[in-house]
């Protein structure tokens, strides 16, 4: 048998590094790096270092320093690069360092193990840095285009039949809209809301518990011959709140996002709908509420933020957002100690203090080869800043 032809193609993706409080992160010592989340492009996973006083010692934090590194398992990655620094001023004045181009005669970097590296030691000196457009109200944000070359294999069919995304929420979603066949009301601080016992209950191990677990079959006949509508109270929770769960219950998504971000901006996270969306989901048993709140939460993970969103996440068992939180704040704890979140994660939350440390224990192993060359977790124990300088964290 003849084997199926191969052919080599580029699988291209980008991601946005936005960095708050590029003044807390400046300092943190040569060699050390700020990361983004991982990012997805041709199977593996990324990540964008950006290291602000620089990679090289020799440079004496001269020089701000830009990498993308391989973060997930591989051997041997073909891939092409492009960093780039934007210019917030709105003139277009990016700039850009690319692999892209084409003038690079060898092809595609290959890089040959999880860690390897691609990019500049000497992106762009400090100072002009912090007297340009690209630094706006002590942010930076940083785009990266990779494109993986990937070999694929030609499995063409004569014929196929393409079959449409499911579309069970829209149905269930217009069942809520024009409330035909309710049977149960449910009360949230005096707003009424109307519903559908059977749906409830096959979404929620809650609602199938208050509505059936408690009724004998002829009980539960009496009312069906009597067609009455069942009224039950929730006490604790906004009405807004209430009407988000039950739009995921019947539609299965969220919300849009224009309502999760609703709250102001300098309310406190626990304050805003996500959080409590995400509190409510934990309640009513609806996992899949619960990770989409914590994908949600995670994509507004900063310095300034990442120590309440921790203790958010093990308040409700949000166990992928407390892990998100604990690599930000192993990966940038010499600015995450000088928050007034992490005071108070210090005062009240023991045993997530005790929890970071074995994270950047880990983080510190995984790290060294390349090359920090000092103890993060002392910071940590000893309230120090990089330098080993015992300090008071900043409020």
């Amino acid at each position: 048998m003849a084997a199926s032809p191969t052919s080599s193609e580029m699988v291209k993706g980008s991601h946005e590094f936005v960095i708050q409080g590029y003044s807390l992160a400046k300092g943190m010592g040569t060699g050390r790096f700020i990361a983004s989340e991982a990012f997805t492009v041709g199977e593996y996973q990324w990540a964008i270092y950006f290291y602000p006083d620089g990679k090289n010692p020799e440079d004496n934090s001269v020089y701000v320093s830009v990498f993308v590194a391989l973060s997930s398992e591989g051997t041997n990655v073909r891939a092409l690069f492009e960093l780039t620094l934007l210019d917030q001023s709105g003139k277009g004045k990016h700039k850009v360092r690319t692999h892209f181009d084409g003038s690079l005669e060898s092809g595609p970097f290959t890089l040959k193990y999880r860690g390897s590296m691609w990019g500049y030691k000497r992106f762009l000196k400090r100072t002009a840095l912090e007297t340009s457009d690209f630094l706006k109200d002590d942010c930076l944000k940083i785009n990266c285009t990779v494109g993986v070359v990937v070999s694929t294999v030609d499995h063409s069919r004569p014929h196929s039949i393409e079959v449409p995304e499911s579309d069970i929420g829209y149905p269930f979603g217009t069942l809520l809209d024009t409330q035909e066949g309710v049977d149960v009301i449910i009360c949230v601080a005096g707003e009424k809301f109307h519903a559908h016992k059977l749906v409830l209950a096959s979404r929620s191990s809650f609602f199938r518990s208050e509505f059936f677990d408690h009724e004998s079959d002829d009980e539960k006949y009496e009312a069906d011959a009597r067609n009455e509508i069942k009224e039950i109270i929730i006490d604790e929770m906004d009405p807004i709140v209430f009407k988000a769960v039950l739009h995921f219950i019947y539609r299965d998504n969220l919300v849009n996002d224009d309502e999760l971000s609703a709250s102001s901006s300098d309310c406190s996270i626990f304050d805003t709908l996500a959080a409590k969306l995400m509190a409510a989901a934990d309640k009513y048993v609806l996992p899949r509420l619960r990770l989409l709140c914590e994908s949600y939460l995670c994509k507004h993970i900063f310095v300034n933020s990442v120590a309440a969103t921790l203790a958010l996440a093990d308040r409700h068992h949000a166990l992928e957002l407390k892990s998100v939180c604990l690599k930000f704040v192993a990966e940038n704890l010499s600015a995450v100690i000088r928050t007034e979140g992490f005071d108070y994660l210090k005062n009240n939350c023991p045993s997530l203090e005790s929890e970071i440390m074995e994270t950047v224990a880990g983080w510190e192993e995984q790290s060294s080869s390349v090359g920090k060359s000092q103890s993060v977790s002392s910071q940590l124990s000893n309230g120090g800043d990089t330098s080993g300088r015992r300090v008071r964290p900043r409020v």
